[in-house]
């Protein structure tokens, strides 16, 4: 096993001027540093993880805590651990996924056991049992999402609430009149999940400004619900011709219920999303959609986290504005024929 020591003898320079070149607290001549960096990929050298923890006092693992509950899209989800794994890698720190539900408890657990060195949470519910102990948590936190009392915290989002107005501004410029929001699945709502509850209020706002008509209900994932859902509004509201749908896996059964029900997109109804833009440009129509930026909003947290851990002062709120993409699936809004003059 090849020791620091092989590799100051092989280097031709001191056990310090290595570990100095290892550690980056000292600052080293780009000379040395490269012979140095020579020598430990020829020898293979691969620093010890639990003495640099030692040394340090730092462990180099954050935990990442993401429920796998019901009514989360998988995918997307993802796509925000992914961000958050990569990130973390290019500040040579490695990732600890707890995935169970275990609220407060898990909290406590990995914190008392000294594995990591910060905690980024995901799924924030506007009254989160978590909050109480993240305030209190002697190691540094950032939340994907926003509580109803963020004071004291750090968090990071995409702004939901005007992401839910530019849904509806955009329909509102088409001449849309009555629009409804599909949302995510119950239990999201159940859950107060604070993304769903933003994107709801900042539809119900922007309607109410423009004059517009709106309903808002949530929607479940599974193609058969999702018909029933679309076909149970175009009952009770003949006259809709926009549709909001902030739900990603739901999407693709909406656009296949609307033509099977006798309405067209974007001719009787328009379509716009909250959603990744890969869901969007595969759909039939491409639909227009206000992005979600898991990648975006992964990396920022992981930043400010590392920000943190240096004791550099962070912003408690970091909202991303929303950027919405027009494409095939909207147009201009059209009177029903039941409201059409005769």
């Amino acid at each position: 096993m090849v020791t620091i020591a092989d590799v100051a003898r092989h280097a031709g320079v001191a056990v310090s001027t290595v570990s100095y070149v290892i550690s980056g607290k000292r600052a080293i001549s780009a000379t040395t540093r490269q012979r140095v960096l020579a020598s430990i990929r020829t020898l293979g050298y691969h620093p010890n993880a639990g003495a640099r923890a030692l040394a340090s006092r730092r462990a180099n693992v954050i935990a990442l805590v993401l429920p796998l509950r019901s009514g989360i899209h998988l995918p997307v989800l993802m796509q925000f651990a992914t961000a958050v794994v990569t990130t973390a890698r290019t500040y040579d720190h490695d990732v600890l996924l707890l995935t169970a539900d275990e609220g407060p408890a898990g909290l406590r657990r990995i914190a008392a056991s000294a594995m990591v060195d910060g905690v980024v949470v995901m799924d924030v519910e506007m009254r989160d049992p978590r909050v109480p102990f993240l305030r209190e948590l002697e190691r540094p936190s950032v939340l994907i999402g926003f509580p109803d009392d963020a004071a004291g915290l750090t968090c990071v989002d995409l702004d939901f609430h005007r992401a839910g107005e530019a849904c509806v501004d955009h329909l509102a410029a088409l001449g849309h009149r009555d629009i409804a929001l599909l949302g995510a699945p119950a239990v999201v709502y159940e859950r107060d999940t604070g993304f769903a509850h933003r994107t709801r209020a900042g539809v119900v706002d922007a309607a109410r400004r423009h004059g517009m008509t709106a309903v808002a209900q949530p929607c479940e994932e599974q193609p058969e619900a999702v018909r029933r859902a679309v076909a149970g509004l175009l009952e009770r509201h003949p006259e809709l011709t926009g549709l909001v749908v902030h739900n990603e896996a739901a999407v693709a059964h909406v656009l296949a219920a609307l033509p099977a029900l006798g309405r067209t997109v974007p001719d009787d109804v328009s379509v716009v999303a909250i959603c990744p833009d890969e869901v969007a440009e595969r759909a039939g129509p491409a639909l227009t959609s206000v992005l979600v930026p898991a990648e975006e909003v992964g990396r920022q947290a992981v930043s400010l986290l590392m920000r943190k851990l240096t004791g550099e002062p962070v912003p408690e709120g970091t909202l991303l504005s929303p950027r919405l993409t027009v494409r095939a699936s909207t147009g201009r809004g059209r009177i029903p024929e039941q409201r059409r003059p005769r």
